[in-house]
């Protein structure tokens, strides 16, 4: 059952209802009186409340309407702060006692009574006024008015002058790229090529353009646009128009009839849907057609339109432009390809910017100093975004005027006069999204310009706040990820740092943060104040609280404002001088960008007992955590990566709902207390260090809501420890429900205590999704890993891959993103046979560390990959088995290829072997590489990096480690048919670390030191 959310619509309206509603059945509504209010209140805001929601897609409000929705959602704030208040202090005066205690409960709460009888009598008269206003406004009637209809948009990309365009010839030039590929084949397939980027990105304009260049190619033509609340009917009858549709069988036969145009499009009026496809399938049976579908919001329309746009196999063509990488997706699912819209360029905005300030594009005007390079900077490449400043800039010269406008860009510039056009086609994207996400979008203004947004610090503050809700057989962590995701997916934000398909983090573009900055302040949402600003007056209370200060300057603004209703505190930079005591409503504490001292934010901190959500960073300031944070019953979210602390204080153990709990690897856990957090969901990350430390692995099993488990040992007692080490964490898998397992050695010698998997058996069924070893060897991958049906990202480390490793591996039917790192394969070579396996694959990466290795990839091999990354050393082609292009040509979904090529060569990140003048081996390998890419049909992009290194076989290193760690592989060479005799050529690593590292993925060691996440 999904639960009531808080949204920015609605406020806490519907929670609300439902205390009340508990309200009525529990022992509080028996006092005299106290049941007669709790109904008339639950009553009259039921209501009231779906007007709220009703009003929540009216894109803007009379006076009178916005004055009702606003007071009646802070009277829903206020009610809800005050029953939380009551409950939480009758329930938490502890044990009634006998004699003066018991007599002393009964008098505390009674006086809590009486205080939440007069609260609650003053909260019923502003329902009352709020009642009959709602009567008297006659706010539903008025709302159905309120809209107002407005030029589209878009309107000015479909006519815009060629000259004036910037940035826009390589984009173009690569769309009719991929549109004439195939076009002269026979038979040749309809193709569809569908752009895809954020609203202000030009993909219109982009779309009109190609579209004029190419039109003659084809016999007929159209383009139309979808708005977001689509007419498919419309929509057909202008595609039907535009490629010239008569009614009859040939055009010339209406020139003789000036009347039968009319009266055709009359029928074509009252044709339904079905009528009009067919139509249009009769009249394109024949011909090769092109057809622009411009902003398509959603797949179901869609697919109602492909209907229409049949395959007649001559060479015909779509374009389709949307905001959702979803719809990109579905609208070339059958045959074709995603263009992903990029941002201009630095020195194409400049150009664009200066243009159409001045007419022309170079800058003359040095005395605006760095201001031009500031404002693009926030613009980051959004061609609404540059067009839109440049006409507030037309032909002005001072640089007081360029200072303004820098200094408006964050600060409401979506409310200026003149940004009328970009706040429109933003507001498209943020009233198309679901109410839920408007809530969860508007939250993200709490972060600063060009922050770089933690996912798992996104999602776990939209929990505690409320905003996501609970689904039977997914936890609330899964479905704020699905609505961080979705974001994404609608180009609303920018990912960073994307691993196996997921974002860490996230970045809000400038003119989309000040855009929902807006609109949080518009909505009383989110406050936001910095040290530059003077002073803070609204006639509500705060809510949700955010304060910027770098600098020794005090915000000074605490006078002025009530925090005692405040739900969210977030600090970045020097801490805010004051206690935290009157906040009695916070949820939220986020100190973690906090870079001084903030030991005074922990003095009282049992009093704010209602905190769901603390993350603290102070460095070496704080050493321990108070015993009173056990107090804090309600929390869920625990994250003290930032501070340094020895080990948990006990009382972490009466935290009874804490789900998320992220620390330093290096920090200690009490003695049992881990098998007592039977709420915890995530733990990032656990450090192994002893063998008392390794036995505690054990307590995992008994946490049965535990999904997700990072963990990072170090070995100093040997083998024993080690093996000891390694059955715990199976025994763990056996056990328990994980999800996600992250295994980090920390040992400076990790090669020595390789994991063997054989002995582990997760459970059955098992739920594991990802497993990632880093630094952890494996000697041979275990059979039921192949059996791993849930299983979507790998990572493994291994000595030698055999043939059975990769059958193993192919086996896995949900595996998507698969990480191999090795120093060879078994007779070298590893061949990627394409015998109905990897069937779901679309990311592999294969670093092989030495020399000797074939890598070939079979015929109908690996038929959904879609990213391959290759490392190789190459110095003769012996390195290769002679082989030069792995067979790269038969992995036909290939979008996009990385390859890293080791040799007798300097470092270049970006590799051209067309600009080597050296014919070398290098040079001829990567060309024909590219030559086997180039024949694929998605015209993948190729991108080559070079390292210097040394020329060393696998087998000789191998060997050489064996060697020099006691025999550890002796029993391994043999399976992998390597003899044991030591050859005078020696292993050409200068330690054996570097065989080992992850190249650019790595982490540095104190990133790694401190970093919990995977």
């Amino acid at each position: 059952m999904e639960t009531a959310l808080v949204t920015v619509a609605t406020g806490v309206m519907k929670p609300l209802l439902s205390k009340l509603t508990k309200l009525l059945e529990g022992e509080y509504a028996k006092a005299k009186g106290m049941r007669k209010k709790i109904k008339f209140l639950r009553d009259e805001l039921s209501a009231m409340s779906a007007t709220l929601q009703m009003l929540a897609d009216a894109e803007k409000l009379n006076a009178e309407m916005k004055d009702w929705r606003d007071k009646l959602r802070e009277l829903a704030y206020d009610l809800e702060d005050c029953i939380d208040a009551f409950m939480a202090r009758v329930d938490h005066e502890g044990d009634k006692g006998t004699g003066f205690n018991r007599f002393f409960w009964k008098l505390k709460k009674l006086k809590a009574r009486l205080e939440i009888d007069d609260q609650m009598e003053e909260l019923k008269a502003r329902a009352i006024e709020a009642s009959d206003r709602y009567k008297r406004y006659n706010v539903v009637q008025s709302s159905h008015n309120s809209g107002i209809s407005s030029v589209d948009p878009r309107l000015s990309a479909l006519y815009e002058e060629v000259e004036r365009l910037v940035g826009i010839d390589g984009p173009k030039k690569r769309i009719i790229e991929l549109l004439n590929m195939g076009i002269n084949r026979s038979p040749a397939k309809l193709k569809v090529v569908s752009i895809v980027g954020c609203g202000g990105l030009g993909k219109t304009t982009l779309a009109k353009q190609v579209y004029d260049s190419i039109r003659s190619w084809f016999s007929c033509a159209a383009f139309v646009s979808v708005s977001q609340r689509p007419d498919v009917r419309k929509i057909l009858r202008h595609i039907l128009e535009g490629v010239g549709f008569s009614g009859k069988d040939a055009e010339e036969e209406l020139i003789d009839k000036p009347g039968e145009h009319l009266k055709h499009k009359r029928w074509m009026q009252d044709d339904d849907e079905q009528q009009l496809i067919d139509k249009l399938r009769v009249h394109l049976q024949d011909k090769r057609y092109l057809i622009v579908i411009d902003d398509v919001w959603d797949a179901k329309s869609w697919e109602i339109i492909k209907l229409a746009l049949m395959n007649n196999n001559s060479g015909s063509r779509i374009i389709t432009t949307t905001r959702s990488t979803a719809v990109a997706s579905c609208c070339c699912s059958q045959g074709g390809n995603v263009y992903q819209m990029k941002p201009l360029s630095f020195d194409d905005s400049k150009r664009l910017l200066f243009k159409r300030a001045f007419g022309y594009e170079r800058f003359w005007y040095t005395h605006l100093g760095d201001v031009p390079d500031k404002i693009l900077r926030k613009c980051n490449g959004l061609p609404l975004a540059i067009i839109t400043i440049s006409s507030m800039l037309t032909d002005q010269h001072a640089k007081s005027e360029w200072d303004r406008i820098l200094n408006a860009i964050g600060s409401a510039f979506a409310k200026n006069p003149g940004a009328e056009n970009m706040t429109t086609i933003l507001s498209l994207s943020y009233f198309d999204t679901p109410h839920h996400l408007r809530t969860c979008l508007l939250y993200l203004s709490v972060f600063p310009e060009d922050y770089e947004n933690e996912k798992q610090r996104v999602i776990n503050r939209w929990i505690a706040e409320g905003f996501v809700h609970e689904q039977e057989g997914r936890t609330t962590y899964e479905i704020g990820e699905r609505y961080f995701n979705d974001f994404i997916n609608r180009s609303l934000i920018q990912p960073v740092d994307v691993k196996y398909g997921q974002a860490k983090a996230c970045r809000v573009h400038d003119i989309i943060l000040d855009y929902i900055k807006c609109k949080a302040t518009e909505e009383n949402f989110v406050t936001s104040l910095d040290a530059a600003e003077h002073g803070y007056t609204s006639e509500y209370m705060v809510r949700r609280l955010c304060v910027n200060r770098h600098n020794e300057e005090n915000v000074n603004l605490w006078a002025n404002l009530n925090l005692c209703h405040v739900r969210s505190f977030t600090v970045f930079g020097r801490p805010v001088e004051t206690s935290l005591l009157p906040f009695t409503a916070l949820r939220v504490l986020d100190l973690g960008d906090c870079s001084w001292h903030i030991g005074d934010h922990l003095a009282s901190i049992e009093k704010v007992f209602h905190r769901k959500y603390l993350r603290l960073c102070s460095g070496y300031s704080i050493t321990k955590l108070p015993e009173k944070i056990g107090a804090l019953q309600y929390l869920q979210t625990l994250d003290v990566r930032g501070i340094v602390i020895k080990e948990l204080p006990a009382a972490i153990m009466k935290l009874q709902r804490l789900a998320h709990l992220y620390v330093r690897w290096d920090t200690k856990f009490p003695d049992g207390m881990i098998g007592r957090m039977h709420s915890l969901e995530e733990l990032r990350q656990y450090g192994v260090r002893s063998y008392k430390e390794g036995r505690s692995l054990q307590e995992f099993s008994k946490l049965t809501k535990l999904r997700t488990l990072k963990i990072r040992w170090i070995f100093c007692s040997g083998k024993r420890q080690a093996e000891g080490i390694h059955g715990h964490v199976g025994t763990l898998l056996s056990s328990c429900n994980i999800h996600n397992l992250y295994i980090t050695d920390a040992s400076a010698g990790f090669y020595v205590y390789p994991l063997s998997l054989d002995s582990w058996h997760p459970s059955a069924p098992c739920g594991l999704r990802q497993l990632c070893f880093k630094r952890c060897p494996i000697y041979k991958v275990p059979n039921w890993i192949g059996s791993l049906e849930n299983l979507g990202v790998l990572k493994l480390q291994m000595f030698c891959v055999r043939p059975e490793d990769v059958e193993i591996l192919g086996a896995i039917p949900s595996l998507v993103f698969l990480k191999l790192g090795a120093f060879g394969g078994t007779n070298g070579r590893i061949i990627v046979h394409g015998s109905n396996k990897y069937r779901s694959l679309k990311y592999f990466s294969l670093d092989i560390h030495r020399c000797g290795t074939l890598l070939e990839f079979r015929a109908g091999s690996m038929p959904k990959l879609e990213h391959v990354k290759l490392s190789f050393s190459l110095h003769k082609m012996e390195c290769l088995n002679c082989a030069s292009n792995s067979g790269i040509q038969h992995l036909s979904a290939l979008s996009k290829v990385e390859v890293t090529i080791r040799g007798y060569c300097r470092y270049d990140s970006n590799y051209d072997p067309m600009a080597d003048t050296d014919n070398g081996i290098v040079r001829r390998v990567a060309w024909a590489l590219k030559a086997a890419v180039e024949t694929l049909p998605n015209c993948p992009s190729i991108r080559f990096e070079t390292l210097g290194d040394v020329c060393g076989h696998f087998e000789c290193a191998l060997r050489e480690l064996n060697q020099k760690y006691g025999g550890v592989l002796t029993n391994w060479l043999k399976i992998w048919g390597i003899e044991e005799e030591q050859t005078e050529q020696a292993a050409a690593r200068e330690t054996e670390q570097e065989d080992w590292d992850d190249d650019e993925e790595e982490e540095d060691e104190q990133q790694e030191y401190t970093d919990s996440s995977d």
